[in-house]
C-alpha cells in the first residue's frame, strides 16, 4: 500500500512551490518523496521530480500542431495521458515500495469538476497499483478579503470535493498573506468553518457590483450549507510548524497514521474519532500571527 497526495487548486494558489517545500518537510521527517508532475505547462520547476508528463507529451507541441490555446491544449494532454496510463504507471513501479507520491497538477479548474480525463486517470491509478490519496486543494487565502471570491472558492471546492470522490482536504494557501489586499470582514475561523453565509450575504450587498445579483448569491450559499462538507485548513509552506499540522491531517484522511499498526477495529476507531490536538494552532495560534486586531490597527 503506497500513500501520497493529488495536489490542485486554480493557477497560482502555489501548488509548485507546495510540492517543492512539502518534499523536503517530508524527507527531514524521514520519508522518501516523489514528485510526479503532471502539469505539461509547468516548465521551470523548483524540485527534483521523479517523473515528468514532458517525457511523454509538451504543451507547447500539441499548441502548435493542434492550433489549441493553452487551456484546450491542457485538456488534450490530459486525454493523451489517460490513454496512455501504461506509461505512467511503469515509471511509478519502481518507486512503489519506498516513496511517498506527491502528484504537482495542472492549475486548469475545469479538469477537476467538469472534465472527466484526470479523475479517471486517478481512479486508475489507485485501483492498478494500491495507491491511498487525499486530494489537497490549495486556495489562494487572498480571496478571503473579497466576499464574492469567496463564495467563488467555495463553489469549486465544493464541486472538486464531489467530482474527484478522494479523500480531500482544503488549504487556505499563503495564510501568511492573507490580509495583504485588505482587512477581513470576519474572523478567521468564518472562513476556515465556513459558518453562517447569511452575515457574507450582507457584505455582497453593500457592494453595488454584487448587490443586483443578491437573489443568485443566496440560493448559492443555500447550496453550500446545505451540503455542509466544505471546510478549510491553513498552510504557511515556509512554516515548519503549519506544513507538521497539515502532514498530521493529510497522514489522517489517507490513512497513512495506520500503516504498520497492528490493533483491533476497536483501537483504529479510537485514533480515528480522536480529538485533533492542533485545533488551536489552526485557527487562533494563525490569526494571533498573521492578521491584526483593530487594536493594532488603532495604535
Amino acid at each position: 500500500m503506497v500513500f501520497g497526495q493529488v495536489v490542485i487548486g486554480p493557477p497560482g494558489s502555489g501548488k509548485t512551490t507546495y510540492c517543492n517545500g512539502m518534499s523536503q518537510f517530508l524527507q527531514l521527517i524521514g520519508r522518501k518523496v516523489a514528485v510526479i508532475n503532471l502539469d505539461p505547462a509547468n516548465d521551470s520547476l523548483p524540485y527534483e521530480c521523479a517523473v515528468n508528463i514532458e517525457d511523454l507529451i509538451k504543451l507547447s507541441d500539441v499548441m502548435a500542431e493542434h492550433s489549441l490555446g493553452p487551456n484546450g491544449g491542457l485538456v488534450y494532454c490530459m486525454d493523451y495521458l489517460e490513454k496512455n496510463i501504461d506509461w505512467l504507471e511503469s515509471k511509478l513501479k519502481p518507486l512503489l515500495k519506498e516513496h511517498y507520491l506527491l502528484f504537482d497538477f495542472p492549475g486548469q479548474v475545469e479538469l477537476f469538476f467538469l472534465n472527466e480525463n484526470a479523475k479517471k486517470m486517478i481512479m486508475k491509478l489507485i485501483k492498478k497499483l494500491d495507491l491511498r490519496l487525499t486530494a489537497v486543494h490549495l486556495v489562494d487565502a487572498h480571496l478571503c478579503s473579497d466576499p464574492g471570491k469567496y463564495v467563488s472558492a467555495l463553489l469549486l471546492s465544493l464541486s472538486t470535493m464531489l467530482h474527484l470522490e478522494l479523500p480531500h482536504v482544503n488549504v487556505l494557501s499563503k495564510i501568511d498573506l492573507i490580509e495583504s489586499y485588505g482587512k477581513l470582514a470576519f474572523n478567521l475561523d468564518f472562513y476556515t468553518d465556513v459558518q453562517d453565509l447569511s452575515y457574507l450575504q450582507y457584505e455582497l450587498g453593500q457592494d453595488p457590483r454584487s448587490a443586483k445579483y443578491r437573489k443568485l448569491t443566496k440560493e448559492l450559499c443555500e447550496v453550500i450549507e446545505d451540503f455542509g462538507i466544505v471546510n478549510f485548513t491553513t498552510l504557511d509552506i515556509q512554516d515548519k510548524e503549519s506544513v507538521g499540522n497539515l502532514v498530521k491531517l493529510i497522514d489522517k484522511t489517507n490513512g497513512y497514521v495506520f500503516a504498520g499498526i497492528d490493533a483491533s477495529a476497536v483501537e483504529f476507531s479510537k485514533i480515528a474519532v480522536g480529538p485533533v490536538d492542533w485545533d488551536y494552532y489552526r485557527v487562533a495560534a494563525v490569526q494571533e500571527k498573521y492578521m491584526k486586531d483593530d487594536e493594532d490597527t488603532d495604535n
